[in-house]
C-alpha cells in the first residue's frame, strides 16, 4: 500500500477474537494474541494490527468486518473463535455474509492440516472470502490449532493479496516461504 508520495505505509491487517467470555473481560484473550505473535514472525514489512475483541453475535461480527475493510483499510482480517458447531458458533455466517465470494480452499486446507492433530478437527467450520480487494480468513479458537492453521495456508495469503492490488507483504523466509509465481 502505497500513499501519495510514493513511500511504503504499513499494511493494516485486521485481528478479531469472538468469543462472548473474552469480550467480557472474564478471561485474557490469548487467541488473538498468538495471531498477532505468528504475524510479526512471519512478517518482514511493515504492517499494523487492528485489533478488537467483540462476542458471538452475528450482527456484530459482520459490522466489525465490514468496518476493519471498508473503513480502517485493512488488506487482511483474521480471525479467532466461533468456527465451531455450537449454537453461538457463527463466525463463518457472519463471513459468508460480508463477502463477495468465498474462498473454499482456505478451510479445506486448514480442517487437513488439523486432522493431522486431533480427529474432531471434522467439526470445525472455518472458511475464507473476499470482500472488495481483502481477504477475510477464520481461524479456530485455540493457539495451538491457530499456529498450524497458519503455517498451513499463509503461503498462500501474501499472493492472493497481490492479486488484488493490496500491499506487498514480505516474509521472514527461515519462518514461513510464502509462494509467488516466478516471474516470465
Amino acid at each position: 500500500m502505497y500513499n501519495l508520495d510514493k513511500t511504503m505505509t504499513a499494511a493494516k491487517i485486521g485481528i478479531v477474537t469472538v468469543s462472548d467470555r473474552a469480550s467480557r473481560g472474564e478471561y485474557e484473550d490469548i487467541s488473538g494474541h498468538a495471531i498477532i505473535n505468528t504475524l510479526k514472525e512471519y512478517l518482514t514489512s511493515s504492517w499494523q494490527p487492528v485489533y478488537q475483541v467483540i462476542p458471538d453475535e452475528q450482527d456484530q461480527i459482520e459490522a466489525t468486518l465490514k468496518k476493519m475493510i471498508d473503513e480502517q483499510g485493512c488488506c487482511l482480517v483474521v480471525t479467532t473463535g466461533g468456527t465451531g458447531p455450537a449454537k453461538r458458533d457463527v463466525t463463518p455466517e457472519a463471513t459468508e455474509a460480508v463477502c463477495d465470494r468465498m474462498m473454499p480452499g482456505f478451510g479445506e486446507l486448514m480442517r487437513a492440516e488439523s486432522l493431522k492433530f486431533v480427529p474432531t478437527a471434522i467439526l470445525s467450520r472455518q472458511t475464507a472470502g473476499l470482500r472488495g480487494s481483502s481477504l477475510i480468513v477464520n481461524l479456530p479458537g485455540k493457539p495451538k490449532s491457530i499456529r498450524e492453521c497458519l503455517d498451513a495456508v499463509f503461503p498462500a495469503i501474501p499472493y492472493c493479496i497481490d492479486l488484488m492490488e493490496g500491499p506487498f507483504l514480505e516474509c521472514d523466509e527461515q519462518v514461513i516461504k510464502p509462494f509467488r509465481p516466478k516471474a516470465k
